[in-house]
């Protein structure tokens, strides 16, 4: 049994925000209080996905929730809304570290972003163990893009990155090819760098308010949760598409909020693709439930940057699942060691649609499937991880 810890945990996004980072954030914290922890979390109001400030004084029993970010507005343009967030999360962390560091055992900042722990690292009392956790490499996402403007972002992204990296205690990462990444291009060491997997954060509700959505006489494909550059959404609509026209009696579904789906809703003209806010947190078990498969998708050359948090649920959940992955990519290596259906590595829509048939078609060991994700993703061993 770990010894009672005061811990700090720092990151914009954390409870109410329903999906990614912010449901993954308020889902860790709760277990590390249940397990007799005392967590401070410096965030922001919720924000996420759709970018826009929404102000909250919820709170979570046992949790001191310090909040900022609340006049705070995003532009629609990437970059610029991603440097809004950074500096003014930064100015917020380091107005607030000083009094809120106070008996604290441990600074946990959670990457991205970054500039906020790059600015208060000199800051950092001596005897705080700074332990980082690293959902996306943000390098990794930077790579490919031309143009000075990028070049320039690229290179504070790698400067930045470093030195945060570098000055923590220990990093732990969500994956064995994110940390390999890692290590090579911020020359870090071995012996301070951790791996586990996201965990299962389903409850099991048990619901039925779906039915108007997901008509159980068709054969429903889904995409749900957040949705932006690292999704591949051009390429994902343009496969919905083509395997509508293809596949017959299917319904295609995006369960998502922000831009991004925005402009895909205003792109599309196929009557088979469907547009859905995302479901409540109740439902998330009835959606995978009535969900004949749901896609993960993973842009070209990316599978290194991050590893999907949604995952482990679906793979709990019974669901079947199809992987778009990078070659030789952690996820496709897992889903062939432990032979679990269905992982691929090519976005050619004729070979999707080929793979999405043979797995409409097949029938998979829902026993097999739970028993995995229950083995290889669990909080319980993140924690241990994180003290240890």
């Amino acid at each position: 049994m770990t010894n009672k810890k005061s811990i700090l945990l720092i990151s914009p996004f954390f409870f109410p925000e329903p999906i990614s980072t912010g449901k993954f954030n308020t889902n860790f914290v709760l277990e590390l209080v249940r397990k007799g922890h005392e967590v401070t979390v410096l965030c922001f109001h919720p924000f996420y996905p759709d970018w826009k400030t929404k102000k909250s004084n919820e709170q979570l029993k046992g949790v001191k929730i310090i909040r900022g970010g609340s006049n705070l507005f995003y532009t629609n343009k990437t970059i610029l809304r991603r440097l809004i967030l950074e500096f003014s999360f930064a100015f917020f962390v380091l107005r607030k570290l000083n009094l809120h560091q106070k008996g604290k055992d441990l600074v946990m900042p959670v990457f991205p972003p970054s500039f906020a722990f790059y600015f208060i690292i000199p800051f950092i009392k001596k005897n705080i163990r700074k332990v980082g956790m690293v959902h996306d490499l943000q390098e990794v996402y930077s790579e490919g893009k031309s143009g000075f403007f990028n070049k320039v972002i690229k290179f504070f992204i790698h400067k930045i990155e470093k030195k945060c990296y570098q000055s923590c205690d220990k990093i732990l990462f969500l994956s064995n090819e994110m940390k390999k990444e890692a290590k090579k291009i911020y020359n870090l060491v071995d012996n301070k760098l951790e791996v586990q997997y996201p965990f299962i954060t389903l409850k099991d509700n048990d619901t039925n308010d779906l039915d108007t959505i997901l008509d159980s006489r068709k054969i429903n494909i889904v995409y749900s949760g957040a949705l932006g550059e690292k999704q591949n959404p051009m390429k994902l609509l343009n496969f919905f598409s083509e395997a509508s026209k293809k596949i017959p009696n299917t319904a295609f579904h995006f369960f998502s909020e922000g831009e991004t789906i925005k402009k895909l809703k205003n792109l599309n003209n196929n009557q088979s693709i469907h547009f859905h806010n995302l479901v409540k947190k109740e439902n998330l078990e009835e959606l995978y439930a009535k969900s004949s498969i749901q896609i993960i998708p993973q842009k070209e050359n990316t599978s290194k940057g991050s590893l999907p948090s949604k995952l482990p649920n679906l793979l709990a959940s019974g669901c079947k699942v199809l992987v778009i992955t990078d070659p030789d990519s952690e996820i496709e290596n897992l889903f062939a060691e432990h032979n679990l259906n269905l992982a691929v590595n090519n976005w050619d829509n004729n070979f999707l649609i080929e793979k999405l048939n043979f797995l409409i078609n097949e029938d998979i060991n829902i026993g097999h499937q739970k028993t995995i994700a229950e083995s290889l993703f669990t909080i319980d061993k993140m924690i241990l991880k994180v003290f240890r």
